[in-house]
């Protein structure tokens, strides 16, 4: 039987995805599908003979699902029902429905739409992704793989805002979580690392890109993370403000005659990196920093502030804690976030090795001290691995 996975991420203007061996961890292509309903679409393919982009017009879901069809006919390799197991779908809001992953037919098509409120930036793009594949692939198995699964356990005095019950209860204001699928990677890759059981050690795992989000994981299971209701709560980020007074919204909205609209925009578009010095790319915030800019150095101080502030939040709710693991873009690859975020908790067992810490490498590595008592990694997260391999296990035990 092959074991062969399409992994789809659908976005409002794109379609990523992912051939997957789910037996050897290996991605046979990739391809990224941009621009959905522009004039013109731009596409990149990564397969047998090697990297190939091209422009072509794309309209809709539909016409990128075949475009993706048409890269692998040209550039390879084959992708056709006789050689997929199962076509895996990440999708970001399962709410409270979704525990795991969901073998797709037409009663979770229509929960996931039910879910839309919760998600109304990212469920329908999941959905267009969804509908197109399936009728590109109608006799493979599709599988949906949710952002919110993983955040599931969370205990209720986790996941409950001190809000009005009746008014929580009745439009589903509570803390879901996401990046789920990473953090689930991720913490069972640090203890394979390591030699030791997922089950018996407590992690800090920290997903840091232009989204970036913090959970806390005891036992293999996510007990704490950062993100709520949507992915604007948390930590600093690219774009958005992530931990904000909600009277801010209020504030502005009487003193600044900012709609509701404008508001959403502002502190999820406008805000974070970018609304305090002007760059949401780090790189770009650290060339700007070193160059004297005083909005970016501060910026900085905000983003490692509220990240120290996490890892003692989660030191002191796990009780002990063994591993801290730096994962995502900026986690796997920006050295000062990672010095910068641990700066000043010694004490607590938490130190980096300067050298270590500046070594770079697409492998699991240890970036603390020999003897430390937490152990610091970082550790290349793999959403579409994770996807490909939920969905195989699924239909496999199906």
């Amino acid at each position: 039987m092959t074991t062969q996975v399409l992994v789809i991420n659908s976005g409002s203007s794109s379609i990523k995805y992912q051939l997957v061996e789910v037996e050897t961890a290996k991605a046979l292509a990739t391809g990224l599908v941009e621009r959905i309903g522009a004039p013109m679409g731009v596409v990149a393919h990564k397969g047998l003979d090697g990297k190939n982009e091209t422009e072509v017009p794309v309209p809709d879901h539909e016409v990128g699902m075949q475009v993706v069809l048409d890269q692998f006919a040209q550039h390879g390799p084959a992708v056709d029902a006789e050689h997929l197991m199962a076509v895996g779908h990440r999708v970001v809001q399962g709410g409270s429905v979704f525990d795991a992953p969901a073998l797709i037919d037409d009663d979770v098509i229509a929960t996931v739409e039910s879910l839309v409120p919760l998600a109304p930036l990212h469920n329908p793009p999941n959905l267009s992704g969804i509908i197109a594949a399936r009728h590109a692939f109608p006799t493979v198995p599709h599988v949906a793989v949710f952002d919110t699964a993983f955040h599931q356990t969370l205990p209720p005095e986790a996941y409950t805002y001190a809000l009005e019950r009746t008014v929580a209860e009745a439009h589903g204001v509570r803390r879901y979580g996401f990046h789920g699928t990473s953090h689930l990677f991720v913490s069972r890759a640090a203890a394979e690392f390591l030699g030791r059981n997922v089950a018996d050690i407590n992690q800090i795992v920290l997903h840091l890109g232009n989204g970036a989000s913090a959970t806390a994981v005891r036992g293999g299971h996510s007990v704490e993370t950062s993100m709520g209701l949507t992915p604007l709560e948390g930590l600093v980020m690219g774009t958005r403000s992530g931990d904000i007074d909600p009277a801010v919204l209020v504030h502005l909205y009487r003193a600044a005659d900012l709609s509701i609209g404008e508001v959403d925009t502002l502190l999820n578009r406008k805000s974070g990196m970018l609304g305090m010095c002007g760059h949401a790319d780090m790189r770009d915030v650290f060339a700007a920093a070193d160059a004297g800019d005083e909005h970016s150095q501060l910026a900085l101080e905000v983003y490692y502030h509220r990240l120290r502030g996490y890892v003692g939040n989660y030191y002191a709710q796990l009780g002990h804690l063994d591993v801290i693991s730096f994962t995502a873009g900026v986690g796997e690859n920006a050295a000062p976030v990672r010095a910068g975020a641990l700066r000043g908790l010694e004490e607590l067992g938490i130190a980096i090795d300067p050298e270590r810490n500046a070594i770079r490498s697409p492998d699991p590595r240890v970036i603390s001290p020999d003897g430390a008592k937490v152990t610091v990694l970082v550790v290349p997260t793999n959403e579409e691995l994770e996807i490909a391999r939920q969905a195989a296990d699924l239909v496999r035990t199906s």
